[in-house]
């Protein structure tokens, strides 16, 4: 079975349930970390785990 590692962001909006918007901000700020592969932005499965975590974290 093939497991996701990244993700581009149509898709980290789609796992996160966040507009475009939102998402480049949290980018923007460091709070979701993502990778360039030529000129595509791609956002690790870790990173969102982290993010998700982070809110957690927050949430306590």
């Amino acid at each position: 079975m093939h497991v996701r590692v990244l993700y581009t962001v149509p898709e980290a909006m789609e796992l996160l349930n966040l507009s475009r918007t939102t998402i480049y901000a949290l980018i923007r700020t460091g709070r979701l970390r993502t990778v360039r592969e030529g000129r595509s932005r791609l956002v690790p499965a870790a990173a969102v785990d982290a993010y998700v975590a982070l809110l957690m974290d927050e949430a306590a």
